[in-house]
C-alpha cells in the first residue's frame, strides 16, 4: 500500500509510506536499476533531532533515502518497557516529509516476522557478553534479526546509526559481516541537548525532576577526563558513579571503560590508547545509556 502524505511545510517531494516489505523492495529495485544510491536510517520512531541528523546526512550522501519506523518487540526483555515505548507516528511522518525523505517504511510486527519468526543465531563473541547484554538478555539477537531483515528488504548502499547505542553499533557491524551484507555501516556522532543529555526517544518518558537529574550523566562522563590517567581505572569509575548518584533519582547500572573495537574492559591506562566509557543509568522511569571517547595522554 503506497500513500502520499502532505506536509504542513512546503516541500518539493512528499514522502511515500510503505507498510509491505515486498512493495518497498520492488520500488527500491527500480531505483537501483536507475543507478541511484540508497541510504537507510532504521529507527523505532519517536523521532528527534538526532534521528533528523542521521536522515540529513544520508540525504547528503545518497540519491534516495529510506527511513524505517518499527518498534521491535524481540529486543525488549521487559514487556512493560515495550508497552511504554513512545509512539508518535504522525509527527514522525511530518518530520520526514519536511526534510524530503523519499521513502518511509512502517511495517507491522506480523509483516516483519511472518516469514521466519526465529531469531538469528550468530556468534558475536565478547561483544555480547558485557554491558547491555549482561542486563538485557536476548536484546542483541532481536536487534540483529530485525536489522538483517531490514537490510534484505532495503538493500542499502549505506546505513546510518547513532553512536549513542555504541554496543549495538558493534553488533550490527558484526552481523553485517557474518550475513554478508554489502552495505557500508556509517556511525554518526551522538547529538545532545543543551545540558549534554544524549538525545533519545526514551527521554520523552522522563518526568521533570528525572530530566533535570539526567544531565548529571554526561557531566559525570566528562568529569572522568579530569582524573585520567592520574588515578586508576577503578578509582575513576568510582568517582564518576558517585558524581552521578549524588541525585537520589539516578542509579548507575554499569560504567565500563572498554576497547572501542572489541569492547573488552580496560584495566589500566596506556598512553595514546583510545578508550570508550560506556554507561547505563536507571531512573524510576526509563533506563538511559550514553558513552564518550577518551584519548589517553
Amino acid at each position: 500500500m503506497l500513500l502520499s502524505i502532505k506536509s504542513k511545510k512546503k516541500s518539493s517531494l512528499n514522502s511515500h509510506i510503505f507498510n509491505k516489505a515486498d512493495q518497498l523492495h520492488k520500488a527500491l529495485q527500480q531505483e537501483r536499476a536507475a543507478g541511484k544510491t540508497i541510504g537507510f536510517v532504521p529507527t523505532m520512531g519517536a523521532l528527534h533531532d538526532g534521528h533528523r541528523s542521521l536522515v540529513l546526512r544520508a540525504l547528503a550522501e545518497n540519491d534516495i533515502v529510506v527511513c524505517s519506523i518499527f518498534v521491535n518487540p524481540t529486543q525488549f526483555n521487559n514487556l512493560s518497557d515495550f508497552q511504554k515505548y513512545p509512539h508518535t507516528e504522525e509527527k514522525d511522518i511530518q518530520l520526514l516529509n519536511s526534510i524530503n525523505c523519499r521513502y518511509v517504511f512502517i511495517p507491522s510486527v506480523d509483516e516483519m516476522y511472518l516469514e521466519d519468526p526465529k531469531l538469528l543465531e550468530l556468534n558475536f563473541g565478547a561483544l555480547e557478553n558485557t554491558m547491555e547484554a549482561e542486563f538485557r538478555p536476548g536484546h542483541f539477537k532481536g536487534v540483529a534479526t530485525i536489522v538483517d531483515r531490514l537490510f534484505k528488504i532495503v538493500l542499502p548502499h549505506n546505513a546510518y546509526f547513532g553512536e549513542k547505542d555504541f554496543q549495538q553499533l558493534a553488533i550490527i557491524r558484526s552481523m553485517s559481516v557474518q550475513m554478508k551484507h554489502e552495505v557500508n555501516i556509517i556511525a554518526c556522532s551522538t547529538l545532545r541537548e543543551e545540558d549534554g543529555l544524549a538525545m533519545s526517544s526514551r527521554n520523552l518518558l522522563l518526568n521533570n525532576d528525572q530530566r533535570k537529574a539526567a544531565a548529571l550523566i554526561y557531566q559525570g562522563l566528562r568529569k572522568a577526563q579530569e582524573f585520567i590517567p592520574h588515578q586508576s581505572v577503578d578509582a575513576v569509575r568510582t568517582l564518576v558513579i558517585r558524581y552521578i548518584e549524588q541525585s537520589p533519582l539516578l542509579r548507575v547500572q554499569y560504567f565500563n571503560f572498554v576497547d572501542p573495537i572489541t569492547l573488552e574492559n580496560i584495566n589500566s591506562w596506556n598512553k595514546n590508547d583510545d578508550v570508550q566509557g560506556c554507561i547505563a543509568v536507571l531512573t524510576e522511569g526509563p533506563r538511559l545509556i550514553d558513552n564518550i571517547n577518551y584519548i589517553i595522554e
